[in-house]
């Protein structure tokens, strides 16, 4: 093996050991392992389920939640239904007030019955 020659003056060149490089404390042996490996699983699968049910953003508070807007869309086409068939039913009363005579041109009072009542064949009483 050659060494370099030394120049007077100049700083040895001597390669410098690294330090001893202890293992980070998370590699260290750790007592009860198995425990801790089963708490990180139980923990694991405890997060997937609150992402499966919940939904999977991280922020709770800023999730927006579905059923109010599926409640008010359920209402809103409850109150159209009901609207057709109101009209619906007010169309066929107006078809059959048709039918029965009593279009635009009517005469009688609205209060009187549809149907005439019943008068006495002979007339009124002549004599009082």
């Amino acid at each position: 093996m050659s060494h370099p020659t030394r120049t007077p003056g100049a700083a040895p060149e001597e390669p410098v050991p690294p330090p001893p490089t202890q293992l980070p404390q998370a590699f260290q042996a750790t007592p009860d392992t198995e425990r801790y490996v089963l708490q990180a699983d139980a923990l694991r699968r405890r997060q997937l389920r609150a992402a499966l049910l919940y939904g999977s953003s991280r922020y709770w508070r800023a999730r927006q939640r579905v059923w109010p807007s599926v409640v008010v869309g359920l209402i809103i086409a409850a109150v159209l239904a009901a609207a057709v068939v109101v009209f619906g039913a007010f169309q066929a009363q107006r078809d059959l007030n048709e039918e029965r005579g009593q279009g635009q041109d009517q005469t009688q009072n609205p209060l009187t019955p549809v149907t005439p009542q019943e008068r006495d064949p002979q007339g009124p009483d002549p004599t009082p």
